[in-house]
């Protein structure tokens, strides 16, 4: 009979061998009904924190040099046209049409407790509000998310997707006049959804 030793079984089975038993479990959870949720942790959204800070970077967008909000870790932040003050339309269980959730592929940017702490010099408000993401934080009253698609801070890749997502610069209105910021111009992004 065969007895395994750490040296009989090979290195990388046994590098791969936790991440097959979590699959696995995945799997059975799945199949049971359970609901499996995945997070991603390289990209924080502001989740887990007390209070939240906003910040502002210059980031190349359409080819032009914009003053953009980030999140703590850097990532440009976005708005979403369809979005108000008091409604949120990207969700979780608003579902594009390759049947990802928008709230997975345009992440919201959340406070679970505390306050909204802004750049110092922007005339606009930052707040947060109780919505079906969770406590979101809004600059003028548009909620802020950041995009799935930027694997790194300075990057601007949702600017224009759909005609509807835009960066968020200090210069946005409010969400009552949702409109592009002035540097914006659509483009064709390659999320594949249709909703909005």
């Amino acid at each position: 009979m065969f007895e395994a030793t750490p040296t009989s079984v090979p290195k990388a089975l046994r590098r791969w061998a936790p991440v097959a038993g979590l699959a696995a479990a995945a799997l059975l959870a799945t199949a049971c009904g359970a609901t499996v949720t995945h997070t991603a942790a390289k990209k924080p959204s502001g989740s887990g924190q007390v209070g939240i800070t906003v910040k502002t970077a210059t980031v190349k967008v359409n080819g032009t040099s914009t003053q953009v909000f980030t999140n703590s870790a850097g990532y440009t932040l976005y708005y979403f046209v369809p979005d108000s003050a008091t409604h949120t339309v990207c969700t979780a269980t608003l579902i594009g049409s390759t049947g990802t959730p928008c709230a997975t592929l345009w992440p919201p940017l959340v406070a679970p407790t505390g306050q909204v702490t802004g750049p110092s010099g922007v005339s606009g408000s930052f707040s947060v509000f109780s919505g079906p993401n969770g406590r979101e934080v809004e600059y003028n009253g548009h909620p802020l998310y950041t995009y799935s698609l930027d694997t790194g801070p300075g990057q601007s890749h949702g600017e224009g997707v759909l005609g509807k997502w835009y960066v968020a610069t200090p210069s946005v209105t409010s969400s009552s006049a949702a409109s592009p910021s002035p540097s914006s111009s659509s483009s064709s992004g390659g999320s594949g959804y249709s909703y909005g």
